[in-house]
């Protein structure tokens, strides 16, 4: 039987200042199927489906709904025509009621404009029985799990009566059974000839709830298959199937003795985690988005709790319950949002980089603003530090240049570990080389590195070994010898 195509998108191309996000991206949706959408971190998935929506507009490139063209020009343009996405960041008001978080923006009113509770309570109830969650519809979001979060988000689609629904990694925070509900209602919707974008990293769950699978990378369209005729080994080649063209200048050094050490480190966000870092070494932490990477070392550098498991520093057990106590404890981190966490935008560059080693400047009498500034003078000409003077306003800055201060903002803490996430994440090209000289650099002066990274030719370029994690769990480590695209992926989607 033919397959009727509901919505087209071809030769989809889409350019940010200083990236082509999407390069001639082409998806088809079929009615009454669901088609996987598949791609690395970065391959373009996210940016295809918001262009589909109408929250960004597209460069060149062809959209087709219902057989016309169209081109929406806001997200509620796409709903009344039927377009739902469920977005994989939580967008719900946890002041409010899961009734109130389902028909926001669209509340259903009686013959004299006001509110109809009653209507919209039962309409609620239908869709949280249909997906198998027992709470009133009337609590309060806030006092909901992250997974029953989830669910409010997916009733939220399904009350638009939509009849194409987008969904972005919908299990990523669902139980088991949780995603077995969810799999029935998929079933259902396709049965009623509604269609199905599955955007997911758990390769398991595709034959068993898709039709079709669409793989991207870089930007691009690779290939279209249906699911039956296809295997894992299939997916993972397209998926990675490039030459790393980036060069990346590795150093060779002999590593040292043993400085951090986790066992068996378990917490909200990390399962039984265990591995060393040697003086010297490069340790990559690779997977794919909501693996639990940054949430892996935020546990160790004391972000979040951990509840079992030890970390010894230089052999001794360390009790770290707070950023405050890795500082203390020789740990520094530099996070991937370097403007939301990183960074204060409105300060200079020389209050930025010396904000956390205040206490190394203070004396009885106040800030030694001599010494301050000769530190900040010395890291922003090792660091080649593109800026007028140490008093210019950081946003004034390229993303590069901000990226340099907020490494040197980490270093002037003095730490025997350094922690990079995403260390490269909106910088051009140029900038990269000049931060990977940086890295090196503190490599042959024996700091210990551990760098999370979602550029898989970045994180085999520089690593001396890369531990691997899918769904909060470390599945295999490499070395950088034996580390191929092909190897790392299979662990980050959790094969063997």
């Amino acid at each position: 039987m033919k397959k009727e195509i509901v919505l087209e998108m071809k030769d989809i191309v889409k350019t940010f200042p200083g990236v082509k996000a999407l390069d001639g991206a082409s998806l088809n949706i079929y009615r009454g199927r669901v088609m996987a959408l598949m791609g690395e971190n970065g391959a373009g998935k996210s940016t295809l489906m918001k262009i589909m929506t109408g929250i960004y507009s597209k460069d060149s490139g062809v959209i087709k709904y219902k057989g016309k063209d169209i081109a929406f020009k806001g997200s509620k343009d796409s709903q009344d025509a039927g377009i739902a996405i469920i977005h994989q960041e939580l967008n719900l008001i946890p002041y409010l009621s899961i009734t109130e978080n389902i028909f926001l923006g669209r509340e259903k009113t009686n013959n004299l404009g006001k509110i109809d509770w009653n209507v919209m309570h039962e309409e609620a109830r239908e869709i949280l029985d249909l997906l198998n969650v027992a709470d009133d519809e009337k609590s309060l979001v806030k006092n909901l799990t992250i997974g029953k979060m989830q669910m409010i988000e997916i009733a939220k689609a399904l009350s638009q009566n939509a009849k194409v629904i987008v969904m972005d990694e919908p299990t990523d925070a669902l139980t088991d059974k949780e995603t077995e509900s969810l799999f029935k209602v998929i079933k259902g919707l396709v049965s009623e000839g509604k269609s199905i974008v599955y955007i997911s990293h758990r390769l398991k769950e595709i034959p068993q709830i898709c039709d079709d699978i669409t793989i991207m990378r870089d930007g691009k369209f690779i290939s279209e298959s249906e699911v039956n005729k296809i295997d894992e080994n299939y997916i993972i080649e397209k998926m990675v199937g490039r030459t790393l063209t980036e060069q990346f200048p590795r150093v060779i050094v002999e590593a040292g003795e043993t400085v951090l050490k986790v066992e068996n480190l378990c917490g909200g966000y990390v399962k039984d985690a265990s591995f060393d870092i040697k003086k010297g070494e490069i340790l990559g932490i690779a997977g794919l988005m909501g693996a639990g990477r940054s949430e892996l070392v935020k546990t160790i550098y004391g972000y979040y709790k951990k509840q079992s498991g030890n970390i010894y520093i230089d052999g001794k057990l360390q009790n770290i319950k707070s950023p405050e106590d890795g500082v203390k404890a020789g740990i520094a981190y530099v996070s991937e949002d370097r403007k939301g966490d990183g960074l204060v935008l409105g300060l200079s560059v020389k209050d930025n980089m010396t904000l956390s080693s205040l206490d190394f400047f203070s004396t009885l009498f106040g800030l030694n603003k001599n010494k301050e500034k000769l530190s900040v003078k010395e890291y922003i000409e090792k660091f080649r530090i593109k800026t007028p003077s140490d008093d210019q306003i950081i946003k004034n800055l390229s993303g590069g240049n901000q990226q340099k201060v907020a490494i040197a903002k980490a270093l002037m803490t003095n730490p025997k570990i350094l922690i990079l996430d995403e260390p490269t994440r909106g910088v051009d090209v140029g900038a990269k080389k000049e931060i990977y000289d940086v890295i090196n650099d503190l490599k042959k002066k024996g700091m210990s590195i551990i760098m999370i990274s979602s550029e898989m030719p970045e994180v085999m370029g520089l690593s001396d070994r890369i531990i691997v994690l899918h769904e909060n769990s470390i599945t295999g480590e490499l070395n950088f010898n034996d580390a191929t695209q092909e190897k790392i992926m299979r662990y980050a989607v959790g094969v063997k």
